[in-house]
């Protein structure tokens, strides 16, 4: 079983910055393919970020985060972060951590493991 915690989250103004953090309870952290998901109200579930194990080489992002989030992974903290940028009201969404051993089926919305979720909201 892996917990996976996030934090960061909060309220800021468009324009600003947010650090979202994944904190997992796994010795093998290393080997898991890391994504972000967020899910605004009455939406669906959609894909923020994802990176690849161990060293984290190949990075994908959806296209609505592209160029303004940066996925990023410390495997001696077992945690995975997300940097967003230039935030805009259409952010605003409960934003999950996910962990999986496949990273394509990862990027499709497959999971084995998801966090709690933390609230971002941007206000205008």
């Amino acid at each position: 079983q892996v917990q996976l915690v996030e934090s960061g989250g909060g309220l800021v103004q468009a324009g600003g910055s947010l650090r979202l953090s994944c904190a997992a309870s796994t010795r093998t952290f290393g080997a898991w393919e890391m994504g972000w998901f967020r899910q605004a109200p009455g939406k669906e579930r959609e894909f923020v970020a994802a990176i690849s194990r161990w060293t984290g080489t190949n990075i994908y992002y959806g296209v609505h985060v592209k160029g303004r989030f940066t996925m990023s992974r410390d495997n001696a903290k077992k945690t995975v972060y997300l940097q967003m940028d230039s935030l805009n009201p259409e952010d605003t969404a409960v934003y999950y951590c996910a962990a999986n051993h496949n990273l394509s089926d990862l990027r499709i919305g497959t999971a084995t493991y998801w966090g709690q979720g933390t609230q971002v909201t941007v206000a205008t």
